[in-house]
Order: structure tokens, then C-alpha cells, then sequence
């Protein structure tokens, strides 16, 4: 499977160039690349973004492999995955209602003092330090997945008055790097764990001075920006929730990303033991995957300038999310390795295209007082889903393969279709109702 892995790879860098080159050429990337303005403040979130992704990309290749190094067994192992996805859940919400009463900059800060600390638990070998990291862990990650966004969002349309449609340039063009980034972390940490030999504990202590930087930066440039200051930490909490159940737009957007992005994590923990019979490099194997997902992202951006909007691109890629569902139940059914390799292919181009799209819808429909507080609401369902599935895969008695996995996240990945068809036609209700009151606005104007 060598061969094939290192072709895949070869065939897809040169797709995602290709794709990259035609999305550099739509008039919104053409537009807002003629901007210095636009240029130098979207380099100012990106320098600190990208150290923030990169930093945690770092990490990812080698936890499975620190906790195993420590002499921990497989269940313990899914016990500490588990314990940072529940603390997701169980803090995650809070972190967004700070931010928005206390300032999204400062919470940036914390995140990299946070991710900091974590880095330095695995330095020891005993469970609860380990445990320990886990908790503050899912803390920092739903700080990185919520605060940084609503900072930027804040900035583009309050602060500075950019077009709207320049946040689907930024949304992809992030995308894309981060494929590229997740690619070179692996490498790095490659090197430093194996190459050098300096054990599964150096990445983790490469990713510190990352976090540093980032900080230093924030605390230099980030201007401060709030959302909601006026009322407490549970009234705020709640009052996101409350907009959550309460508007039907933002209830069905949260329901496809709380779904899709739970399957996305659950497929995480799947693809080692499917591809592992046919002993693949599995760091090539990671960058086909990376690669795909800056395919997607490329596409993304085609697609947008051919008048595709939004939430139709959203809908194909939860499509395309079902399609490789539907690949794997019918490979693992008969142990078709290579035909899994393609679907788990197919799924992150769905990802490329899905993370850009729902980041512009998102910044379109969320108020802009709850939008860190809406975000991480959205989290907790995706996490309490994660925790679910792991346990399942991890106890055969209630599930009994990789196949049945797979049918439980085709038929949430459904739901999520649905639930995306009945957005759009409240979205689009909306806007073609703003639309046919502009004419009577300026008629009474006159």
C-alpha cells in the first residue's frame, strides 16, 4: 500500500496547487489582496492564529504515543481522551461568556498561559498530572475554537468596516494553511521525537515557545473587544443558550455543526486500525488527509466566485461527508482497505470545504454580543457525541465494529442534511424579506 499512499499524495499536492492557484484568482481574493489595510490586518490575526493552530498540531501526532510511552493501557488512554472532551462540556461554556464580558483579547491570552501548562503536565509520567492536563486542555481548546474567531469577526466588521464577503476569503485562506501547517508539525515532530530521539515528550515542549510568542504578540498589537458586558457570567450563559433554542436559524446551524464536527472526531480515532492490517506510512497518510482538506478549502473558494453561496456549499459538504460514510460501511464490510483510504479522502475535502462555510455563516447569523458564548454552546454537544462514541468503540459488548460506527455516523450526518435544508430556506426567507423592504425604505426616505 506504499506505493499507492505516496502516489495518492503526489496526484492530490499537485490538485490542491492547482485549486489553490484558481481560488488567488476570484474577485473576492483579488479584491481584498489589493487592500494594504485589509492585507496587513488579516497578517496580524493569522500570525497569531497560525502559531496557535501550530502549536497544537504539534501535540496531536504523539499523545496517544506519550500516554502508551508512560505505560499506560488502552483503556486508561481512552479515559484521559475522554476526560478532555468532558471538560469541554463542562467549562467550554463558560469560556465564551467570558470573553464577551471581559474582553476576547484577554481570553486569547489565556488560552496560550493555559495550553502552556498543559504542555508542561506531560512532562510527568503520573496519571494525574495527566488527568490534570486533559481538564485545562479542553479548556484551552475551546478557547482557540471560539475566542479567536469572535476577535477577528469583531475587528473586520465593527472596527475596520470590510466587506462581509471578504470573511469567506479569510475563513479559507485559513483553512488551507492550516493544512499546510498540520503537514509541516508533523514533520517537525517527527524529527524531534524520532530523528533526534529526544522521545514523545518533545513536541509538547516544542510547541511552549510558540505559545509564548503568540502571547507576546496579542499583548502587543490585539486591540481589546467585548460582546456582552452588562449581565453576569450564568445570565450570560444562559441568555446564549436561550438565543440558541429561541431562533430557529442559529438553532439548525448549531445542530450541523455540533453533528458534523462530531463525526469528524469520532472518524479521528477510527482510520488508525482500519488502514493499520495494511501497515501504511501513516504520517504520509496524515498529509494526503491535510491535503484534501486544503483541496476542499481551494474548491471552496471556486465555487464561491461561480455563485455558489454559503449554505449551498455547506450543504455539499455535509453531502460529501455522507457519501464517505456510505464508502465505509460498504469497505469495512469487506475489509476493503484501499477502498476506505479513498473514503476517509472524500471526507477531508467535505472538511475543507465545511470549516470556511460554516465560519461565514456563522459570523452572518450569530450576534455579535453572544458570539464567543453561541460558539461554544455549539462545542458541547459535539463533545458530549465524541465522548459517546469513544466509549462505544472502546466497549464491543454495545457496539460491535467499525462498520456499526459508521452506520451511527451516516445517520447523524443525515440529521445534520436535514437540519442544513431547513437553514437555508429560513436563511434565504431572511434575506429575501430584508430585500423586498429596501424599496419601501427608501420610498418613505423620500
Amino acid at each position: 500500500m506504499d506505493a499507492f499512499v505516496y502516489g495518492s499524495f503526489t496526484i492530490l499536492a499537485l490538485v490542491a496547487l492547482s485549486l489553490q492557484f484558481l481560488a488567488s484568482k476570484t474577485k473576492s481574493q483579488v479584491s481584498s489582496a489589493n487592500n494594504p489595510h485589509f492585507k496587513k490586518f488579516q497578517y496580524s490575526f493569522f500570525l497569531v492564529y497560525f502559531m496557535a493552530l501550530f502549536s497544537d498540531w504539534l501535540q496531536g501526532p504523539y499523545v496517544y504515543k506519550l500516554y502508551e510511552h508512560y505505560g499506560y493501557e488502552s483503556s486508561q488512554i481512552a479515559l484521559l481522551y475522554v476526560v478532555g472532551f468532558a471538560s469541554s462540556v463542562c467549562f467550554g461554556t463558560c469560556t465564551g461568556p467570558l470573553a464577551d464580558r471581559y474582553g476576547r483579547k484577554k481570553l486569547a491570552l489565556l488560552f496560550c498561559v493555559l495550553y502552556t501548562f498543559c504542555c508542561l503536565t506531560k512532562l510527568s509520567p503520573s496519571f494525574f498530572w495527566l488527568f490534570l492536563g486533559r481538564v485545562f486542555g479542553g479548556i484551552a481548546t475551546s478557547l482557540l475554537f471560539s475566542t479567536f474567531e469572535s476577535w477577528y469577526v469583531y475587528e473586520h466588521t465593527e472596527t475596520h468596516d470590510f466587506p462581509s464577503e471578504w470573511l469567506s476569503v479569510t475563513f479559507s485562506k485559513a483553512t488551507f494553511w492550516n493544512g499546510v501547517l498540520a503537514i509541516n508539525a508533523g514533520v517537525f515532530s517527527n524529527i524531534f521525537a524520532e530523528t533526534l530521539q529526544f522521545g514523545p515528550v518533545s513536541p509538547f515542549m516544542l510547541s511552549i515557545p510558540f505559545l509564548m510568542i503568540a502571547a507576546l504578540i496579542i499583548s502587543k498589537t490585539w486591540k481589546e473587544n467585548y460582546g456582552n458586558t452588562s449581565i453576569n457570567l450564568r445570565r450570560s450563559c444562559m441568555e446564549g443558550l436561550r438565543t440558541i433554542l429561541f431562533n430557529e436559524q442559529i438553532l439548525f446551524l448549531g445542530i450541523v455543526q455540533s453533528l458534523f464536527e462530531a463525526n469528524m472526531y469520532i472518524f479521528v480515532f477510527q482510520w488508525t486500525p482500519i488502514l493499520g492490517p495494511a501497515k501504511p506510512p501513516l504520517g504520509m497518510v496524515f498529509a494526503c488527509f491535510m491535503v484534501c482538506i486544503m483541496i476542499g478549502s481551494s474548491l471552496y473558494s471556486v465555487l464561491l466566485a461561480r455563485k455558489y453561496t454559503d449554505e449551498k456549499l455547506l450543504l455539499i459538504a455535509v453531502a460529501g461527508g455522507i457519501f464517505s460514510m456510505i464508502l465505509c460501511i460498504i469497505s469495512t464490510n469487506g475489509e476493503h482497505i484501499y477502498m476506505s483510504f479513498i473514503a476517509f479522502l472524500v471526507l477531508e475535502v467535505a472538511v475543507g470545504m465545511y470549516f470556511p462555510a460554516i465560519g461565514t455563516l456563522r459570523s452572518q447569523v450569530i450576534p455579535e454580543d453572544q458570539r464567543a458564548g453561541i460558539m461554544n454552546w455549539f462545542r458541547a454537544p459535539t463533545n458530549l457525541i465524541t465522548c459517546g462514541g469513544l466509549l462505544l468503540l472502546h466497549n464491543k459488548t454495545l457496539i460491535g465494529s467499525n462498520q456499526s460506527m459508521f452506520i451511527i455516523c451516516t445517520g447523524m450526518l443525515c440529521l445534520a442534511l436535514v437540519s442544513n435544508m431547513r437553514f437555508n430556506i429560513l436563511y434565504n426567507s431572511k434575506i429575501q424579506k430584508s430585500e423586498d423592504q429596501l424599496p419601501l425604505t427608501s420610498g418613505n426616505s423620500d
